[in-house]
């Protein structure tokens, strides 16, 4: 077909619905493909033609572009068979144009550019061909991603948006319902594959994981459909991705009727989300909530009039005007052939005086009207870009030293080079411009199939998404109709939210998406769903019963606040009394022999050290500080070396009083009382050097101990050295010990108040506790290691009160009669 111009513009249109192909002998050439005429349901590539005629008309007519200057057509049908478009491009490359076409007699202009393929795969054999002169191609329906390389690509274009923004589109939708766990059906072409491994990718990136990924195998008589629903039925997915055409899925969907599977949320790429072969009441119940991404339709104003045009006797040059008339009122020529080829339609005579207004308003006729405006556009394109050639300013063109092109005479390349830069808004609101890889911006519907009240499945749009807008995401969830049977929002997902206190841990040979809930470990927290990992609360702070959040450490120290604390301090007061009354009564009673015989002034150093010894306890009871740590174990060990010296130096001057009543015994001068005071003296001064020395060197100190006891901050007294410690606790049961054994020796000496026997029982007491405390202080944790100590010191001390002191208060208080000088002789 041929419409006249001044400019000629290459068209390659595919207008039919199949091929006829002949049986193949193998003994002959084989025979030409021949194609059947285009049906009812492919009305679109008819329209398109009719849009680019209604474009050039209204640019004629407009006169703000190329002004003075028509655009003209010449069309070949292609049948959809590649070799068909590459012939016909080629054409387009060798022959110049008729001269009757153009009024400049002396152009030498052949066609500047071609409008071709509404298929992906036969646009990159074209593109292959047309880009290595950079000749400009430029195609209204070709979404393959492959098509944006400009290095194979360079002068291909195209008014459909690229398959790249509706796979990251896709991606966005999937992840804005949050679904993780998808299913991927794909046909197994350029335009199949290519789609579904850029979904496969960005939902990949943005955390999902797929299930499966199955392919429709055209080249198969099944199609491979029983090992895709077997694929569905084996997989827990709820939402499946379909990057196809509507022809090819549809067996899949008969299959799934069949076998009454139901339930699948569908997503569907712009190759089937309008398709008029799918939208019936037959696969609702299947295909019921699918989603779906749509190429934005626009209405082109004044195009409905110019369609209203189209009749068999104005349009004399158009050769597919009869078929067109024939499909739309289902008539027939009866002077010509059958146009529509086997289509069997009605034999009704055409007569020329049917209505388009009466067939306007059907489905098929509408659906066919919502692409067009691609091909609307192309022509803008082209004649804004050639305009932009015929405006040149010279010295800023595009040629060596800034030449122009002259209209009539100029390259492809030179055209291709001001279609990349074209920049302009269409009638219908729409900006049209070429980013670096040839694509316009992408604009794309969310369509939701549903049920209309008249038992008709139509597309309801439910969003958008926008490449123009940092390719933003609008979807309108209360308006979604999900899957029959389904609940309000659907979930798809492998494994179920781990609630807040889990973590997810990956299952061995499963995508990420499958996982086990574990709880967080001892000290962590996680304060959100789907959390990966736990996180450790600060030192000074402990998880919550719900692992959810970090709550503050409780503080233990043996305070008096406490129960334990407070008895413990009570006791060690109220014994702290014991020896000063007891003092007392030695003081009232010191005339007494049995008070002298023990040594009074010894026996009242030995009660107050007792009484220090019992109030050092409470040392060791509340907030341990600096200045407490410091004193409280040297205190302790001080008061006792007092004591056990003082013992130690009763039970010796005991044998040696003895020992010096032996006639010619030279110990008389040994047994005065100021040995005693020397051997305490001596005693004490070696602890209070060790004890200085610990002090200096590495002295006790406060700390806070959050090992011991999860969740709890125990404020104890570091004691700095435990060597120190230990040499200190060591050196008391060194004086111990020779107390003991000095006592023990001395335990049959003949004397009527002999105490060297209740000091060995005195000794084995406080040697016992003393060692029974060791294992029990490093059993017992925080504020009980202290009470352990506390124990100690009181238990050891009431010994030494009991053992030493119990026997001469009886005999002071209940048994005065034997306390007489005439006694204590006649013992002797």
């Amino acid at each position: 077909m041929s419409q006249p111009g001044d400019i000629m513009i290459g068209v390659l249109l595919d207008l039919s619905t199949d091929k006829i192909y002949e049986k193949v002998t193998f003994n002959a050439r084989p025979p030409k493909i021949s194609c059947t005429e285009f049906s009812y349901v492919f009305l679109d590539p008819y329209h398109s033609l009719q849009a680019l005629l209604f474009a050039a008309e209204e640019i004629s007519q407009k006169h703000s572009i190329l002004p003075n200057i028509t655009l003209g057509f010449q069309v070949y049908k292609t049948c959809n068979i590649p070799h068909y478009e590459v012939q016909g491009a080629l054409k387009f490359l060798a022959e110049p144009v008729k001269a009757d076409y153009n009024p400049q007699c002396n152009s030498s202009l052949s066609f500047p550019a071609v409008i071709a393929s509404s298929i992906s795969s036969n646009s990159v054999s074209l593109a292959n061909i047309l880009g290595v002169s950079r000749y400009p191609q430029i195609s209204p329906f070709s979404s393959l991603a492959l098509l944006s390389d400009r290095k194979r690509f360079p002068s291909f274009f195209r008014t459909m948006t690229s398959d790249t923004f509706q796979s990251k589109g896709i991606a966005q939708l999937i992840l804005h319902f949050g679904w993780t766990w998808v299913g991927l059906i794909a046909s197994q072409d350029d335009y199949g594959l290519q789609g579904i491994q850029s979904i496969k990718k960005e939902i990949m990136k943005g955390g999902a994981c797929v299930a499966f990924t199955e392919y429709i195998l055209p080249s198969q008589p099944d199609l491979n459909v029983l090992n895709i629903i077997r694929s569905i039925k084996k997989s827990t997915v709820k939402v499946i991705v379909v990057f196809s055409l509507g022809g090819l899925f549809a067996p899949i969907l008969n299959e799934m009727l069949k076998q009454n599977i139901t339930g699948k949320m569908f997503i569907a790429n712009a190759g089937w989300s309008r398709s008029n072969l799918l939208s019936t009441a037959h696969y609702f119940p299947v295909i019921s909530g699918t989603l779906g991404f749509a190429s934005k339709y626009y209405v082109v104003p004044g195009l409905s009039d110019f369609l209203k045009k189209i009749h068999p006797s104005r349009s004399t040059n158009d050769p597919w005007v009869k078929s067109y008339w024939e499909i739309i009122f289902n008539c027939r020529f009866v002077s010509d052939k059958n146009l529509t080829g086997t289509l069997g339609l009605s034999k009704v005579p055409c007569t020329g005086e049917e209505n388009l207004d009466s067939v306007r308003g059907s489905s098929a006729y509408m659906n066919s009207l919502k692409y067009i405006g691609h091909s609307y556009a192309i022509v803008y394109v082209l004649a804004k870009a050639l305009d932009d050639l015929n405006k040149c300013n010279l010295g800023k063109g595009p040629i060596s030293q800034g030449s122009c092109a002259n209209i009539w005479n100029f390259k492809p390349w030179q055209l291709t080079h001001y279609i990349k830069k074209v920049n302009l808004t269409l009638s219908y609101g729409e900006d049209i411009y070429f980013d670096d890889n040839g694509d316009p911006p992408a604009t794309y519907s969310i369509v939701n199939w549903q049920m209309s009240p008249e038992r008709s499945v139509k597309q309801v749009e439910i969003g958008s998404f926008r490449t123009s807008a940092s390719q933003s995401l609008m979807v309108n969830s209360s308006q979604v109709f999900w899957p029959l049977g389904e609940p309000e929002v659907l979930r798809s997902v492998c494994s179920e939210s781990c609630a807040i206190g889990f973590r997810r841990a990956p299952i061995q040979g499963q995508p990420s998406c499958c996982f086990e809930c574990v709880p967080c470990l001892q000290g962590e927290i996680s304060n959100q769903t789907e959390s990966t990992n736990c996180f450790r609360c600060p030192w000074d702070q402990w998880p919550n019963d719900h692992k959810s959040g970090c709550v503050q450490k409780s503080v233990e120290f043996l305070a008096y606040e406490d129960a334990l604390g407070a008895i413990l301090a009570t006791f060690s007061i109220v014994s702290a009394f014991i020896p000063v009354i007891i003092l007392l009564l030695f003081i009232s009673n010191n005339h007494t022999p049995i008070v002298k015989a023990n040594n009074y002034s010894l026996s009242c150093l030995l009660l107050i050290s007792l009484c220090l010894c019992f109030l050092c306890s409470l040392g060791f009871i509340g907030y341990p500080e600096l200045e407490k740590c410091l004193l409280r174990q040297v205190s302790f060990g001080l008061f006792f070396t007092l004591c056990v010296a003082c013992i130690l130096a009763k039970t010796i001057l005991v044998v040696l009083a003895f020992m010096a009543t032996k006639p010619g015994s030279g110990l008389r001068k040994w047994s005065l009382l100021r040995v005693s005071y020397t051997i305490i003296l001596v005693c004490f001064l070696l602890q209070l050097i060790l004890s200085i020395i610990w002090l200096v060197l590495s002295p006790p100190f406060s700390q806070y101990n959050i090992e011991t006891k999860p969740g709890i901050i125990i404020v104890n007294c570091n004691e700095g050295s435990p060597a120190a410690f230990w040499t200190m606790l060591g050196y008391l049961f060194l004086l111990a010990s020779i107390s003991f054994i000095v006592a023990f020796l001395a335990r049959r000496l003949p004397d009527s108040f002999n105490e060297a026997q209740f000091i060995t029982f005195s000794m084995v007491a406080f040697l016992s506790v003393w060692i029974s405390f060791i294992p029990a202080s490093l059993s017992a944790q925080g504020k009980y290691t202290v009470a352990m100590e506390i124990f100690a010191i009181l238990a050891s001390t009431w010994a030494l009160v009991l053992c030493i002191f119990l026997p001469k208060c009886y005999i002071i208080l209940l048994r005065p009669e034997i306390n007489t000088k005439k006694y204590l002789r006649r013992k002797e």
